[in-house]
């Protein structure tokens, strides 16, 4: 081949590379650096071997990226000596895709044998992203009750409602279908002495007692009915000294009892961290309890007289990261939102305007779902509605030198947008 005919054959073989479209780099995914980073820590606990991995997402992140994020953390892992396949394997890693306000939270649960640590990255959101997140959920509050009387616990049913006060209970029924008429009330008898900031619970009896209740108080159990007008003037309810444990968790599908109670220390104002059915370990002395979903089954959420929350899942009490500006009282909600499980907890001290806000459990930190909503008082009580689907918050609000307070019952409930 002469000169000539190699450089037209170079120049043709170099016009034809340049007519040729450009390739476009492949765009990075945004899950390659946290998938890097929590596989990372992973492995630094763990160490080389096999392991179950599972992943939970509720978080706002499609559900066709899942399976990318999985391949990635699956790659990251083998990298790092850790073969996420092993059906057979004792070692568990469990992922939970979660987001609050502000940041994308990816919590790895890394399990061995009776031992549980815990890994965690944090990813900022992107301004439009913190926007939709911001307005996923809201809680809204409806007055449902006004009183002069201390209110302990109220239980609504079929245009009657129920309040239990320190000394007495009393029966309403709803004039006109706007608003609450006093129509029974019965004293406690005999008198009892009350403890600083007593308190109270009240549910729907068993099924077989439509429209009954039980109420309970410090040292007293009540049986009682709704709308019956005893021609005698007597309204039908019946009150006994007990020491029988409280229920502290919803009741179930049916109506019927809660599932889990707790002994009460008549004496104080706080549960002695005896209940029943046991949960495998000891828990100390709580105000407040929730029982939660979990993903080995149920946990329940306490908030203890020393102002840690902790967790009793799987016959261990785990700490819980997050919950420091909590107030005493807490309750679960179950709505349509995020995870379906929502916690709503006041806020912390004795603030004479306080609030609520709602909060998700993924793993061991609680993370804030929703804005505060500012409540006209200081919250007193909180506690799920029997359906689950909302919580009732009583509210103190303080009045004027020379006159009553007042407490307002607020019925809480969640919208998602």
């Amino acid at each position: 081949m002469t000169p000539i005919r190699r450089f037209c054959l170079v120049a043709l073989l170099a016009s034809a590379w340049i007519g040729q479209p450009a390739v476009a780099a492949p765009v990075p995914s945004p899950w390659e650096q946290p998938a890097a980073a929590l596989a990372e820590q992973i492995a630094g606990i763990l160490g080389p071997g096999q392991a179950q991995l599972t992943i939970r997402n509720l978080s706002r992140i499609p559900t066709d990226e899942i399976p990318v994020i999985r391949r990635l953390l699956e790659q990251d892992l083998k990298a790092h000596g850790v073969q996420a396949s092993g059906a057979e394997s004792a070692n568990c890693i469990r992922i939970t895709l979660s987001e609050n306000l502000r940041e994308r939270l990816w919590v790895a649960e890394v399990v061995e044998g009776n031992e549980t640590r815990v890994a965690m990255v944090h990813l900022e959101l992107g301004t439009q992203a913190a926007a939709q997140a911001s307005s996923a959920l809201q809680l809204r509050k409806q007055v449902a009750l006004i009183s002069k009387a201390p209110v302990l616990a109220v239980l609504e049913s079929n245009g009657w409602l129920a309040m239990v006060e320190p000394e007495a209970i009393a029966l309403f029924f709803a004039s006109n279908g706007t608003a609450w008429k006093e129509s029974r009330r019965v004293a406690f008898v005999p008198k009892r002495a009350l403890a600083r900031d007593p308190r109270g619970f009240i549910l729907p009896a068993d099924v077989h007692n439509e429209g009954g209740f039980e109420a309970f108080g410090g040292g007293i159990t009540c049986s009682g009915h709704f709308g019956i007008d005893d021609p005698s003037g007597q309204w039908p309810a019946w009150c006994q000294d007990s020491d029988d444990p409280w229920p502290i968790s919803e009741t179930d599908s049916t109506g019927s009892s809660a599932a889990i109670k707790a002994f009460y220390n008549a004496s104080r104002n706080y549960f002695t961290g005896v209940i029943t059915p046991s949960m495998g370990v000891d828990l100390p002395p709580f105000y407040s309890a929730a029982l939660l979903p979990r993903p080995d089954g149920a946990g329940l959420l306490i908030g203890g007289i020393d102002g840690k929350v902790q967790l009793a899942e799987s016959s261990m009490l785990k700490p819980i990261a997050g919950a420091r500006d909590w107030g005493s009282d807490f309750a679960a909600l179950h709505s349509d939102c995020g995870a379906g499980t929502q916690i709503i907890a006041s806020g912390s001290g004795e603030a004479l305007k306080d609030s609520l806000r709602a909060y998700e459990l993924p793993a061991l930190e609680v993370i804030p779902v929703s804005a505060p909503l500012a409540m006209e008082g200081t919250v007193t009580a909180l506690w799920t509605v029997p359906d689950g689907k909302s919580v009732f918050a009583v509210v103190r609000k303080t009045a004027n030198e020379g006159q009553t307070d007042q407490y307002e019952v607020d019925r809480v409930t969640a919208n998602c947008n």
